[in-house]
């Protein structure tokens, strides 16, 4: 081969090269802008702006579309919209999203804003109130946080949403806080009148993913279950046996937590009285006479045996305690109560649940990640963006 043959052959190869190489990028282009737009428009529930959308189509380019995602957190309607929408039906009974920003929803967005051990939000003395020129935390009202959302406040802004203390602000002491559980939306909505099992299934619900049937179990023994409830309803002892015992047997033990807590309509605000069992305890004693009458807020997690431990309870704690904290610890140690959190945030990202295989080993992973790294819920949105970025 003489050296003009030779020349051709290497230019001609040098052309395929870049030819393909071109090909390549005018492909990968539009893909990774595509990605980045998708992150950043479930990340922050807005469009990028051009420079956003530059630096997290190059963070794509890199291989870290982790990074990326954290660009779109930094978007004030992720704390604003995003999470407030994820929080919101946690705080009601009607699970609605359209409830107003309260105490529970900004200590929720506050928390995450800050990567505290999200654990807490079943046990912290804890509670985010507003800064500067924003009215005083008030225990009787929400106008607080209902001025908050109607003057769109940044709720990523540290000097705006405050970290704080409930015992500094609500006049429980810190021994009886227990996260968003003892806030005045929570008391508002599911200590009112009933007999506190309400906030226990809907705290069951909102951080453990998990409804009663889903926790039904007939084998455990019935003995702490209260005098209110019928052993023959309907006149049908069959009915408790087969039914009513499955959801009381676990839930009056841990319920039990909350013997001193109510929420008192004429004041506007959460109760405490230690040492006192609240009468809603002892209502409807005639029921059935021989049952249990609560004597304290003594707690005991009749779900570590049985089906319910597929719940993955810590064996460093005890599994029974004193309160509404300790009870909030025992959930928020659990397997369960991690898997939670990671699920329902793939479902706020990815727009539908984990439904095949790799959808479940990317929740399992993202578990490790959340569980090995404090607790922090940006973490688990971060890396569940760059999962779902393609689809």
């Amino acid at each position: 081969m003489n050296h003009k043959n030779s020349s051709r052959l290497i230019a001609a190869a040098v052309g395929a090269v870049l030819a393909v190489g071109g090909i390549g990028a005018a492909h990968a282009g539009p893909a990774e802008r595509a990605q980045a737009k998708r992150i950043h428009d479930r990340i922050a529930g807005v469009p990028p702006s051009a420079d956003v959308l530059a630096q997290m189509e190059q963070d794509i380019i890199n291989g870290q579309p982790v990074q990326a995602a954290r660009r779109a957190m930094q978007a004030p309607s992720f704390y604003t919209a995003t999470l407030k929408n994820w929080v919101t039906p946690w705080t009601n009974r009607e699970q609605s999203v359209f409830a107003p920003l309260n105490d529970y929803t900004a200590t929720v967005i506050g928390m995450v804003r800050d990567d505290v051990d999200f654990r807490q939000v079943l046990s912290g003395d804890i509670l985010y109130v507003g800064g500067s020129g924003l009215p005083a935390y008030s225990p009787t009202n929400n106008n607080l946080y209902q001025q908050m959302e109607d003057a769109d406040v940044n709720l990523g802004d540290p000097s705006v949403l405050v970290a704080s203390t409930q015992s500094a602000h609500t006049g429980l002491p810190a021994a009886a806080t227990a996260g968003v559980m003892t806030t005045r939306a929570a008391a508002q909505s599911f200590f009112i009148a009933g007999t506190n099992r309400a906030m226990f299934r809907f705290t069951l619900m909102a951080h453990m993913c998990k409804d009663m049937e889903q926790v039904h179990d007939v084998q455990l023994p019935p003995d702490r279950i209260r005098q209110d409830v019928s052993r023959s309803p309907g006149g049908d002892s069959r009915i408790f046996l087969n039914n009513c015992i499955g959801c009381h047997t676990g839930m009056d033990p841990l319920a039990q937590a909350f013997a001193y807590y109510n929420y008192d309509e004429t004041a506007g605000r959460i109760e405490y009285t230690p040492g006192t069992v609240q009468p809603k305890y002892l209502i409807n004693q005639d029921n059935f006479k021989p049952g249990y009458v609560t004597p304290d807020d003594g707690w005991t997690n009749y779900w570590r045996q049985g089906v319910n431990t597929v719940m993955g309870w810590d064996d460093a704690l005890p599994g029974s305690g004193s309160g509404a904290k300790s009870m909030g610890q025992e959930l928020a140690s659990s397997d369960q109560f991690a898997r939670c959190q990671v699920e329902k945030v793939f479902k706020t990202v990815c727009l539908r649940p984990p439904v095949n295989a790799a959808d479940r080993n990317e929740v399992n992973r993202v578990m490790g990640i959340f569980r090995g790294n404090g607790y922090r819920v940006k973490d688990v949105f971060a890396e569940t963006a760059a999962y779902c970025r393609g689809n």
